[in-house]
């Protein structure tokens, strides 16, 4: 008999791992032996954090990131066809969502392991949540292009797509290049085109705000090194 594949959710703010993940998480760590994580120091000390009195060095943890390759799965999945249970834990949130925990999935599906997602915080959904937005039609970028031409490009075509298709555009950036993309973004968009900011979602300086563009430009906050998801709408 084959194991369970749990995704499971991990924290995304420092020291809210007690407050912010459910019993039904805790318990499914407490009994997993085997991870597919992204990073090892992040999931041990993550794992740590619930204080379920796991003896870190009795868990087996193999890296899973976006250097991963499809033919390196049967090795490092082989305990679920042994009969064990394997949990994935990405960085942070949920597995598979912006993350690479999506392929060791879909290999899972192929050799008819049963899947079981766990619910947790998704930076993603938590921002839309909050935005105000159309929550009936979005759509998730990922991370924008970095070179600027590309990238003002990029936030042009999303602003048209959200107009025709009245659709919400959610995207992301790497913490220490916020800023010029929050600059990039009150530049380009037109004045009354939304924008929402999510910043430290679930932390204790928590930050999400939609307001229009014209009104952000009269705003000073300042994103460098934090984890923020950008969200803009510009449908009716």
């Amino acid at each position: 008999m084959k194991g369970k594949l749990y995704l499971i959710p991990s924290s995304l703010a420092e020291n809210t791992s007690q407050s912010v993940m459910s019993p039904q998480i805790k318990e499914v760590v407490k009994n997993t032996k085997h991870y597919l994580v992204e990073e090892l120091r992040t999931a041990r000390r993550y794992i740590s954090s619930l204080k379920l009195g796991i003896v870190i060095e009795d868990l087996h943890l193999e890296i899973l990131n976006k250097k991963t390759r499809t033919p390196q799965l049967a090795e490092l999945m082989q305990p679920i066809l042994n009969g064990q249970d394997m949990g994935i834990i990405s960085e942070a949130g949920c597995p598979g969502i912006a993350d690479p925990g999506a392929i060791a999935v879909a290999w899972a599906h192929e050799k008819g392991v049963q899947v079981v997602p766990l619910s947790g915080p998704s930076s993603m959904f938590l921002a839309l949540m909050g935005s105000g937005f159309n929550g009936q039609s979005f759509a998730f970028h990922g991370y924008l292009p970095i070179d600027k031409k590309d990238r003002i490009a990029a936030i042009k075509n999303l602003e048209a797509e959200s107009i025709k298709s009245n659709r919400t555009q959610i995207f992301m950036e790497t913490p220490f290049r916020n800023n010029p993309l929050f600059e990039d973004l009150k530049n380009t968009l037109h004045p009354n085109t939304r924008l929402c900011i999510g910043k430290n979602l679930t932390g204790a300086d928590e930050f999400i705000q939609t307001k229009t563009v014209q009104n952000w430009k009269k705003t000073k906050i300042d994103l460098h090194k934090i984890p923020t998801v950008f969200i803009i709408y510009a449908g009716y």
